[in-house]
């Protein structure tokens, strides 16, 4: 049997032992303001959900933005950091400006100039064949200034002492691109849908630099994150002038970062093995739903050599009690064995 998590009310709070806090668990989106790093929201957060009888010290977003750049950035409280993962690994859609003729350290407005270079015509057609160029899988050299580490060393550790490191190459995927001309002569604006890892002000750059001349990024703004949009997003100041009761109904299910993962509704006694770590027999409760995700899942892997090695693979599967109730995340195989893999806590 299968449900859909979207008929689920949110699960702000669990309840802990008689006299304790109830932990905060949910997934918040936040529209990032310019000017703060991404901790800082995260800890703004976990202060305006705090309260006598709530506890909302467990908090981490899913991908950061520089304090220059604003838009979506979701925020897991409680339990539901144990699933940001799944947005961690998910693609990311941005608009930005490109200024033209001026080259920074760090890749955008907040650095400092480092070359400038005269801009040639630029037309429809050139930001065409650019856009092209740059749409698929491509390479791309990571900047210095990111917590990427080489060597034990953050790179911007390295960039702040005037030391630069060769860095390699690393594979991104630019699923969606569009060039436009900005308002002012020497602006370009960008809109791109890419894969994790990728750096926007490295791809402002190398687009420049396909142009003929050089650039910088002097606005940055997320507006996706995997099934995440900026419209559903709250702002900062909003979010503080709310009440306490306001803000957790901004919360969103422990769940609403997994994505693209089927469910099954176990019973109390499973519910019960499961939480102690147990591993169950749910073949019965296959339906032909279940069986097709699967097989489907199962059949994106490596070519197996017997049945029994088919019967031994599996893949992840959300579960939930009779009363919809979100357990955790399990792993299925198609012979019905299911083991307990990420619970929440209650």
């Amino acid at each position: 049997m299968t449900i859909n998590s979207a008929a689920n009310s949110p699960q702000s709070a669990i309840s802990s032992n008689k006299g304790q806090k109830s932990k905060v668990s949910g997934v918040i989106l936040i529209d990032k303001p310019k000017g703060l790093t991404s901790q800082q929201v995260v800890s703004k957060v976990k202060y305006l959900l705090k309260s006598p009888v709530h506890d909302s010290r467990k908090a981490g977003h899913t991908g950061t933005l520089d304090p220059m750049a604003t838009g979506l950035l979701p925020v897991c409280l409680g339990e539901a950091t144990k699933f940001s993962h799944y947005q961690l690994d998910a693609d990311k859609a941005y608009q930005a400006t490109i200024k033209l003729g001026v080259q920074t350290d760090t890749g955008d407005a907040e650095g400092q100039t480092i070359a400038e270079k005269e801009i040639p015509a630029i037309s429809e057609e050139d930001l065409a064949q650019v856009t092209n160029q740059f749409l698929g899988d491509i390479n791309q050299v990571p900047p210095m200034y990111s917590a990427l580490k080489k060597e034990g060393k953050k790179l911007y550790e390295y960039a702040r002492a005037g030391i630069e490191v060769e860095r390699d190459a690393r594979p991104i995927t630019i699923k969606q691109l569009t060039l436009k001309q900005g308002k002012a002569e020497d602006e370009l604006l960008l809109n791109v849908t890419c894969s994790k890892g990728t750096y926007v002000r490295v791809l402002g750059e190398d687009i420049a630099q396909a142009l003929g001349t050089v650039g910088h990024l002097t606005a940055l703004r997320r507006t996706q994150v995997g099934h995440f949009d900026i419209k559903h997003a709250i702002g900062l100041d909003e979010f503080k002038e709310q009440t306490h009761e306001l803000r957790m109904a901004q919360l969103q299910d422990i769940d609403a970062c997994i994505s693209g993962v089927s469910s099954l509704v176990v019973t109390n006694e499973q519910c019960e093995r499961l939480l102690m770590g147990q591993r169950l027999n749910v073949k019965p409760q296959l339906d032909e739903a279940l069986i097709e995700y699967l097989t489907t899942k199962l059949a994106k892997g490596q070519s197996l050599d017997s049945e029994e090695a088919e019967a031994e693979r599996s893949c992840g599967i959300r579960l939930f009690n009779t009363e919809g109730a979100f357990l955790g995340l399990g792993q299925l195989q198609l012979n019905g064995r299911l083991q307990p893999k990420k619970m929440i806590q209650r």
